[in-house]
């Protein structure tokens, strides 16, 4: 039985080298490997390793890993990513509500992070919908108006 680093290092280099659009064909290759694992330990390494889901054309995915370039590009990256995978954002108090399309919530919450921004205290991704705690009301506010012209270009 492998540790679960080991098995999320097995993660990252199948899909270094395999096009795996869905948690159920990356469970059957990790088994063809000889690791016995469910989908829900898939899903939360997929969510641990931050692994993003890129378009191959035609409607298809594959899992990535995100690749960043370092911190002046990752403002840039944000916007591209606002602007064609978030579909709206809420706000109530000091907590944002984001929706993307599907399979890119955790890309995106990933870039937020990275930014590393103090009225911001952290984010939750799910499939398509990100929770963005602020720091502050007034911050939630500034926030909200921020990513709506990310979102809008």
């Amino acid at each position: 039985m492998l540790s679960k680093d080991q098995r999320q290092k097995r993660i990252q280099e199948i899909i270094a080298r395999e096009n795996v659009a869905t948690q159920g064909e990356l469970v059957a290759l990790l088994q063809a490997d000889g690791v016995q694992v469910t989908q829900a330990t898939v899903s939360r390494d997929i969510n641990e390793l931050r692994l993003v889901r890129l378009p191959m054309g035609k409607g298809r995915h594959r899992y990535s890993l995100a690749q960043y370039r370092g911190n002046e590009n990752l403002e840039g990256e944000l916007a591209r990513l606002f602007q064609n995978f978030v579909h709206d954002i809420d706000r109530g108090e000091n907590m944002l509500v984001i929706r993307t399309a599907e399979g890119h919530a955790s890309g995106v919450a990933l870039l937020l992070d990275r930014l590393r921004r103090d009225d911001i205290v952290g984010t939750i991704a799910g499939e398509d919908t990100i929770f963005v705690v602020a720091r502050s009301i007034e911050e939630g506010e500034a926030i909200l108006e921020e990513f709506h012209e990310l979102m809008l270009g």
